[in-house]
């Protein structure tokens, strides 16, 4: 089994970023831990909304800058949601720890703030502004879990 595999798709629209965001949800087993890397606005979570979405979760999805972490129970598997960008240069301890390799799906944006709490078995995101509506987003499989996952929507964007 491939250890670490990378692809890089570039997303015109909103539209395809939720169409990546379904594949995901039907795709990713808990517990697993994805981290979303990129400038604000680059749709980070935009691509949380559309996975919460497709697991039913039928509300707004705002991200947790102000909270540091937004847990959705009602759903399954649950999803945590953490947003580090508040801990730069924080040495304080929240007990992240018990999400990032808890029993759901967890997701971090600006995942470099906590880089040292962040397990080596996870997929990372990179998300590019292109322009105003285009996005690459360059997906870093660490796990070798989903590899053949990551070929076909790779092939699928390619098409």
């Amino acid at each position: 089994m491939e250890k670490e595999f990378e692809v890089k798709i570039n997303l015109k629209n909103k539209e395809e970023t939720l169409e990546l965001a379904r594949d995901f949800a039907i795709n990713i087993k808990a517990p697993f831990l994805i981290t979303l890397s990129g400038d604000l606005g680059a749709g980070k979570t935009t691509f949380v909304g559309g996975v919460l979405a497709n697991l039913g979760y039928d509300k707004p999805v705002v991200s947790p800058t102000f909270n540091i972490l937004k847990c959705y129970f009602e759903i399954k598997p649950h999803i945590y949601h953490i947003d580090a960008y508040r801990l730069e240069d924080q040495n304080i301890e929240l007990g992240l720890e018990d999400y990032l390799e808890g029993d759901g799906i967890c997701f971090v944006e600006w995942p470099n703030y906590i880089a040292p709490l962040l397990p080596n078995n996870r997929i990372d995101i990179s998300i590019r502004i292109i322009d105003e509506s285009m996005r690459e987003f360059a997906i870093l499989d660490r796990s070798g879990l989903y590899v053949d996952f990551l070929k076909k929507i790779a092939g699928n964007n390619n098409e």
